[in-house]
């Protein structure tokens, strides 16, 4: 991710989750959101370990999550998928992800069959017999040429 730092606007219920979060911290005033295990901020090797260990945890309930590979990155993949499948413009999504360009956007988007399955499902096929192809005297005679 570069560490660069990035602004995300959240939902109106996230921003209510994280009132009452800071409001059950009793620290108003921290500037840690989510401290580490020494009450200072979270790492990416933190919140790599969290996820892993929630993950574990899902795992013994939720079996299609058994073979699947579950990162932060993994997670970030996927909420650009989400808004992709909301209908959100890609310059959007790449700015929305902190990307310099949407080129670098392109790369998380590419992979979505469903995405690809849709756009199939709107096209019509062509309502024509399907016949064998015979070629005239003509290109047979320019062939044999060659």
């Amino acid at each position: 991710m570069g560490r660069k730092e990035r602004c995300t606007p959240l939902a109106k219920s996230t921003v209510a989750a994280l009132k009452a979060w800071i409001r059950e911290q009793g620290k108003e005033d921290s500037r840690t959101l989510f401290p580490s295990a020494r009450g200072g901020p979270l790492s990416a090797d933190g919140v790599q370990h969290l996820v892993a260990r929630h993950v574990a945890t899902a795992r013994k309930s939720c079996i299609s999550l058994r073979k699947k590979r579950v990162s932060p990155h993994v997670l970030r993949h996927a909420a650009a998928m989400e808004l992709l499948q909301g209908g959100v413009d890609r310059a959007v999504i790449a700015l929305w992800l902190g990307h310099e360009s949407v080129e670098t956007t392109q790369i998380y988007l590419d992979a979505d069959l469903s995405l690809k399955e849709q756009a199939l499902a709107k096209t019509n096929p062509v309502k024509s017999a399907v016949k064998r192809f015979r070629p005239d005297d003509e290109l047979l005679a320019f062939l044999k040429k060659l």
